[in-house]
């Protein structure tokens, strides 16, 4: 349930539970005052006001002023005919007692279980007043007048009201009910209040707890999310940003040991030409070169080392920019096929004249369309070589190019019979300034950077490369590249 909806239902509640309350209270009060609903439905009719003083009471004070004046009248038929129709009007009935004698009964009450209990004769000119009792199948309501006639007889008058249960039940726990109905109210916007609280206050004051152990650096903890809600949305959000930005700390951190380590191995791949280089001009300076010949050999060995550094140089400035993601990428869409069977055949000229017996099995359709950096490509293929080159130990020396479709990938595969790769260390050949020849100065050892770079630049095709290999036998350098989509669905 969302806290707008929430909120609504709240307010709705605050305002319809105390108006309910309200008007059931009124009926209370008009049930406490007037008896029932259908006597203040007639006096609506007869245009008599609902808390005007027409109860017994006021019947009662005529019968003492009648009682002190002129008792005989009290045991007229006529009289107590006419009083006894009055009196009808608001639920009550008349009977009058002269001595042990009922000298009248209202027709109404003739058959009634109460003539056979009426009170007894107690205090004359004093109203006597009795809570509803049940006769019979009755709740009837007593008041009584005695008085003394002119010969000093005992006599009684006596009102019967007709009490409706839920009346007498109302007047005898009214102050009950009306505290409990104001307890409902008070408990009612307490709960409301405690539970709106709790469902937005609470998680509000974990986020507020999150945010400050964010700000100590904190990251190692969940934000535990119970509600589904606005705050609920708002929680998942900042759990998301936690761990983003946890792992943003944790990618710094290994970006700044990573920057650490390439520092040293620039330093350390650098300072190897670099020291060959001074050794040898302070040969030609020294003297040591004394001949034109020396001279021309410690030039040239000068010469490739500045080359070797410069190599080195351009290839720690691509990777970086790879890395950082600042090389643009020239895609077009290629017909696959046809590019790997131009380079296939470049790729053969160039490796007969070095020796290496080459072959291809390119089992390509026509129209194998791929997305690609062309000059990228070849980068990596160039790579690729280089690193096969420099690893063939064998008098017959191979290297086979396959090419297959495999799902929605195209997959190169280049294989050489050279010396392999140790188990070890096959899954960091493509780390940078990985070298599986720990000794940096062997003339194989390279700048460390070919493989790396390779891998960038496929991974920013959007494909993969692998590698397995078999020590002593050979290595197979695996490159899947995704196929391009046509627009009527199928693979191109």
């Amino acid at each position: 349930m969302s806290i707008r909806l929430r909120l609504l239902l709240s307010y709705a509640a605050m305002l319809l539970v105390p108006l309910v309350m309200m008007i059931i209270t009124a009926a209370l009060l008009v049930l406490v005052f007037r008896g029932d609903f259908q006597g203040i439905r007639d006096q609506l009719r007869t245009g008599v006001g609902l808390f005007e003083d027409q109860n017994v009471e006021h019947t009662f004070k005529e019968l003492k002023r009648t009682s002190e004046k002129n008792p005989n009248i009290l045991t007229d038929l006529s009289y107590l005919a006419e009083l006894d129709q009055d009196l009808q009007t608001n639920q009550a009935n008349l009977i009058v007692r002269k001595g042990n004698t009922l000298i009248y009964v209202s027709p109404t009450l003739k058959s009634s279980d109460i003539l056979l209990q009426l009170p007894e004769f107690k205090h004359p000119g004093r109203p006597e007043h009795e809570d509803a009792k049940r006769y019979g199948k009755e709740l009837l309501e007593v008041n009584s007048f005695d008085f003394l006639d002119n010969g000093q007889q005992p006599s009684s008058m006596f009102i019967i009201t007709t009490v409706s249960p839920l009346v007498n039940f109302t007047q005898k726990f009214f102050p009950i009910l009306f505290l409990m109905l104001f307890i409902i109210l008070i408990l009612t916007h307490t709960l409301l209040t405690i539970y709106v609280s709790r469902s937005i206050v609470q998680p509000l004051r974990k986020l507020k707890n999150a945010m400050k152990r964010i700000q100590a650096g904190d990251l190692d903890f969940q934000v535990h999310i119970t509600n589904k809600d606005e705050i609920g949305q708002l929680s998942i959000a900042f759990e998301q940003m936690r761990k983003q930005l946890k792992e943003s700390i944790q990618t710094q951190i290994q970006y700044e040991e990573n920057r650490k380590e390439l520092i040293s191995n620039i330093s350390h791949d650098i300072r190897t030409p670099l020291t060959a280089i001074r050794g040898y001009v302070d040969g030609l300076g020294d003297g040591i070169a004394d001949t034109p010949d020396k001279k021309q050999k410690y030039i040239e060995i000068i010469s490739a080392k500045a080359e070797e550094m410069d190599h080195l140089i351009d290839e720690l400035f691509l990777y970086s920019k790879l890395d950082l993601k600042r090389v643009p990428f020239n895609f077009e869409i290629v017909d696959f096929a046809s590019f790997l069977l131009d380079w296939s055949d470049e790729l053969d000229f160039e490796l007969g004249k070095k020796g290496v017996h080459y072959k291809s099995e390119i089992t390509l359709q026509e129209q194998v369309l791929v997305s690609l950096d062309r000059d990228k490509i070849k980068r990596v293929f160039a790579n690729i070589l280089d690193n096969s080159l420099k690893y063939l130990n064998k008098s017959e020396k191979y290297i086979t190019l396959h090419a297959k479709i495999t799902g929605e990938y195209v997959m190169i595969e280049i294989t050489d019979n050279g010396i392999g790769v140790d188990a070890e260390a096959l899954p960091h050949i493509f780390d940078r300034f990985y070298r599986a020849d720990p000794s940096r100065n062997s003339q194989q050892g390279g700048s460390g950077l070919g493989l790396a770079i390779s891998k960038q630049m496929i991974e920013g095709h959007g494909g993969t490369i692998g590698a397995r290999s078999v020590k002593d036998e050979g290595t197979c350098i695996s490159i899947k590249l995704p196929l391009r989509r046509l627009k009527d669905g199928g693979s191109a």
